[in-house]
């Protein structure tokens, strides 16, 4: 069996972003040719639904599906993998994933290898590689990867897009009453605002547990006091709450609090995670299996289970594909408490597969049969790639 043909599709198409939401003044932020800053967060986002996948086909008529978690500039992605990873691949066994992961990642090695869209570019065909064995070996690829821990995986809803407190209050008792038991409030307001928001929810919904993700805005000071509050309110985790680039500041809160600091969205190595858990600067992992790919997912949990950290999967705007990896990793991990839902993007995501992934806010059913488990719209995707 040998690769003879890498395919990528990039996708851009109108719909409700998750960002996209009105500012507590009321107001939409500024967009710019499709993209734009919510302050106070610092990240560039898009307002449409921007992604690229990948199609690995071999000669014996096997396939598998990836995709990378590219909410901006998809192309840059997709230009990665047509003109420099996935001409490499072809003619290559597609059944030797690991030692293809090893030889794409040394390709990139003065380029970035461990970041940015060439780690992108590498974890979306690290997906197809995965899919494409387990379709090969007739195997789940969480079979593949050593067996199932548990099949149904909790989740818990990720942001109230609400302007007022009044709002996500209300929409939180939504969720509770949907069956939801954990909630992540997009926070990073200012303390007092977070706090506000945060007992505006417990009051509203008090048998949701309640996390905070701060989008990386605050100093060590700032961090410390509100995560001091958090600690009061038995908060779940705090998640990002300083640059990312400060893995001593994270070590030093993680060291004074008592709620987990968590973090990895960011991060796509076992390396770069490898720093962070050395100096116990995190409580919780949280790679983003479309960021990482299979390969390096399963080698950043085993970093964490060495250091008995806990390790939830993030996950954003992917489509199905991402969402499918990222749960079968979920699945194959030992101490995987729970897994993101994007309720935004969700019905999106689904579109691409004829049959849907079984998910609600409780928790997500890992998908069966071979490979990654999907059966693929190909017709769709060609559609939606040509704009349609």
């Amino acid at each position: 069996m040998r690769v003879t043909q890498v395919t990528t599709y990039v996708l851009k198409q109108p719909t409700e972003s998750p960002y996209l939401g009105k500012q507590d003044d009321g107001s939409l932020p500024r967009a710019e040719q499709g993209y734009f800053v919510r302050a106070p967060w610092r990240s560039l986002y898009s307002a449409h639904m921007e992604t690229v996948l990948v199609h690995v086909s071999t000669d014996d008529g096997a396939e598998g599906w990836g995709e990378a978690l590219a909410p901006v500039g998809p192309e840059v992605v997709a230009a990665i993998i047509d003109r420099m990873l996935g001409p490499w691949l072809v003619g290559r066994d597609p059944l030797a994933v690991r030692p293809l992961w090893d030889g794409m990642r040394d390709l990139m090695r003065e380029r970035g290898h461990l970041v940015g869209h060439q780690a992108d570019a590498l974890a979306a065909l690290d997906i197809a590689l995965w899919d494409l064995a387990g379709k090969a070996s007739g195997l789940p690829v969480a079979r593949l990867l050593g067996g199932t821990y548990r099949t149904e995986i909790p989740a818990y809803v990720s942001g109230l897009p609400e302007p007022t407190d009044e709002g996500r209050a209300r929409l939180a008792a939504d969720w509770a009453a949907r069956g939801a038991t954990t909630v992540k409030l997009a926070l990073g307001k200012g303390i007092n605002a977070d706090l506000a928001t945060y007992d505006a929810v417990a009051a509203a919904a008090p048998g949701l547990r309640i996390a905070v993700d701060a989008h990386w805005v605050y100093s060590l000071p700032e961090a410390l006091e509100l995560g001091r509050e958090l600690d009061r309110r038995r908060a779940l985790f705090f998640e990002a709450p300083m640059a990312p680039e400060d893995v001593a500041g994270h070590r030093e809160l993680a060291s004074r609090l008592i709620t987990p600091i968590a973090a990895g969205e960011a991060m796509r190595s076992r390396y770069e995670f490898r720093d962070w858990l050395d100096h116990r600067a995190i409580g919780l992992a949280q790679p983003d299996v479309a960021r990482t790919g299979i390969t390096e997912a399963m080698t950043i949990a085993t970093l964490a289970d060495a250091r008995h950290v806990p390790v939830a999967c993030h996950h954003s705007v992917g489509l199905g594909i991402a969402l499918a990896a990222g749960l079968h990793v979920s699945a194959a991990v030992a101490d995987c408490p729970f897994f993101e839902f994007q309720p935004t993007t969700l019905p999106f995501a689904q579109r691409i597969l004829r049959t849907p992934i079984t998910a609600g806010p409780a928790g997500f059913t890992l998908p069966q049969g071979p490979g990654l488990g999907l059966d693929i719209d190909q017709d769709l995707i060609d559609d939606l790639t040509q704009g349609g």
